[in-house]
């Protein structure tokens, strides 16, 4: 059994949640929240954090967001699963240009 922890704000005692894209070994790119990024790319990659995923061999997380409730993470996966690709490539690429 693995042991998940929760990643916490060490300036306000506070868990952290994350929304992430993570771009598949086929170039597809999946979206998701979770509460340990390190924790939940080894899941994607081990077959065991997404049948979608899963099926496209795992991958890697290229972009994220952090926020202090699990409620704001779902709120900001919804919206970016309804960008268009070409939106959601523009956003990780424009934060590694540093935008």
């Amino acid at each position: 059994m693995d042991i998940i922890v929760l990643t916490y704000d060490h300036y306000q005692n506070k868990a952290m949640f994350y929304f992430y894209i993570l771009r598949c070994k086929d170039q597809t790119l999946y979206c998701g929240s979770t509460n340990n990024l390190d924790n939940r790319v080894k899941l994607h990659n081990t077959g065991r954090g997404s049948v979608y995923v899963r099926s496209r061999g795992g991958g890697d997380i290229v972009y994220s967001e952090s926020f202090q409730t699990k409620s704001e993470s779902l709120h900001r996966e919804a919206e970016v699963k309804r960008w268009p690709r070409i939106k959601k490539e523009e956003l990780i690429n424009n934060t590694r240009a540093g935008n």
